[in-house]
């Protein structure tokens, strides 16, 4: 391991085992620009407070620029000899202005670096996420639209329930990606970026100048223009809080939780049991034994990770419970999870938008589940219910219709009109059997104040 940071205080050298087990640049390399960001804002506030002469700021300025555009160009090389992404950057600078680099260290610490850098990380893949989820929400409304006539069976408890349409089965999904959309910003939104925490007590920069020198450079820096960055209000708070990291994961896992539901039932309507819906070869992968296999494994994993995103959320839970204040090393191991489930659940919805805009749907085969009688049981008991019949009573009447018919393998329908008279006499076949009808059963839904797809 090179030179680091610190090390005046000891005598001996870190033991090899213990470089390996506590480096961290293999990950937080991701938050490279964010660090780069966080020095540049650093250098205008230390010459503002009269750390650094202008000369001084304008050549770590330019040294610092010269590392972004490695970065931004995909030259930026990492070395995983460093501890971690902020060491090598310092070193990467050191390499073009000199023992100058060493005053950018002044009145910071990793600690604060760490917490800032994250934020930014969170706040531009909060950013690029929610652009993921709008453009999902997009291909399952245009889905909707194009099968707007498509009534299909209802479930409860995995058995026939009542006919629903298509797009409101759809839009349900809508409703979910909305209220993900929504949590993911206003818990981005309330990320407050800070600088001054040091290690934990503050600096000696008056605060007024972290504000007005972050203004400045974040003009030059138009990829993070919308960040509001200021002096920290409290700074053992700004070192040692991570519930921001905390909420996100939990918004990622409900997200994974969401896209898994949408998955199983697309796995389950596309076996040939139900055979509702084709999922386009593309997004399909054969078997290397059985030459007759489609497997839908895009959904099966999307399904899967829904565990490894909430296993995410649960590590960071489990590390933050019983933490002392202010800053632990423990808290270096927020940034796996964070990465892993962010960049999972990007993938995820990437991946589902492209399957969902190929998807077929089986409308002959759904007709003839449409057939099964039981799914206008309901539809029967508000038809004796508008007839004068108590509610329980017409549920009952109605419930000994539907067991006969199963106990004899006969279909209501079949039923000669004596028969049926005799569970209700308010029972009139002609009457029942137009109600064995799908589009008349999802127009008699009143309740709901369907928006136009």
């Amino acid at each position: 391991m090179v030179e680091k940071l610190w090390g005046g205080r000891f005598s001996k050298k870190t033991d090899l085992s213990v470089e390996e087990f506590a480096k961290s640049i293999q990950y937080d390399y991701k938050l490279a620009k964010f660090d780069l960001l966080g020095s540049a804002l650093h250098v205008e506030i230390l010459k503002e407070s009269g750390f650094l002469s202008s000369f001084e700021a304008n050549r770590l300025h330019l040294g610092l620029q010269s590392v972004y555009r490695q970065f931004d160009k995909g030259e930026f090389r990492i070395n995983n000899k460093y501890e971690d992404i902020h060491t090598y950057i310092h070193y990467q600078l050191q390499k073009i202005v000199g023992d100058l680099a060493l005053k950018l260290h002044t009145a910071r610490s990793r600690n604060d670096q760490v917490v800032f850098a994250t934020k930014c990380y969170c706040k531009v893949a909060a950013r690029d996420l929610l652009r993921d989820i709008i453009g999902l929400k997009k291909s399952i409304i245009s889905l909707a639209q194009r099968h707007r006539d498509i009534i299909i069976p209802g479930f409860t408890h995995m058995q026939h329930a009542q006919p629903v349409y298509l797009k409101d089965y759809l839009k349900m999904y809508v409703e979910m990606l909305e209220r993900d959309k929504s949590r993911l910003a206003y818990v981005a939104n309330n990320i407050n970026i800070t600088l001054g925490a040091g290690a934990l007590a503050g600096t000696p920069i008056n605060y007024a100048k972290y504000a007005s020198g972050a203004s400045k450079i974040l003009k030059k820096y138009k990829e993070f223009s919308e960040f509001n960055i200021k002096a920290t209000i409290n700074s053992l708070d700004s070192v040692s809080d991570r519930d921001f990291v905390i909420e996100l994961l939990n918004i990622l896992s409900i997200i994974g939780i969401h896209l898994s539901r949408f998955a199983e039932d697309l796995i389950i309507w596309s076996t040939k049991e139900f055979n509702f819906v084709d999922i386009d070869e593309s997004f399909c992968t054969g078997s290397s034994l059985m030459p007759h296999k489609k497997n839908p494994d895009v959904l099966e994993l999307i399904r899967g990770y829904s565990g490894r995103l909430t296993g995410n959320l649960v590590s960071v839970l489990i590390m933050m419970k019983g933490l002392p204040f202010t800053y632990n090393r423990d808290m270096q191991l927020d940034k796996e999870p964070l990465f892993d489930s962010f960049e999972k659940a990007s993938q995820e919805i990437r991946v589902l938008n492209g399957l969902i805009r190929t998807l077929r749907f089986n409308s002959a085969q759904i007709k003839e589940y449409l057939k099964d009688e039981s799914l206008y049981a309901t539809d029967l008991v508000y038809y004796l219910v508008n007839k004068g019949v108590p509610f329980k009573k017409a549920h009952t009447i109605i419930g000994r219709l539907v067991k006969y018919s199963v106990d004899n393998s006969v279909l209501i329908k079949d039923m000669p009109e004596r028969l049926i008279k005799k569970f209700s006499e308010k029972l009139a076949k002609d009457e029942i059997i137009r109600l064995f009808d799908p589009v008349v059963s999802v127009r008699s839904k009143r309740s709901i104040k369907r928006a136009r797809v």
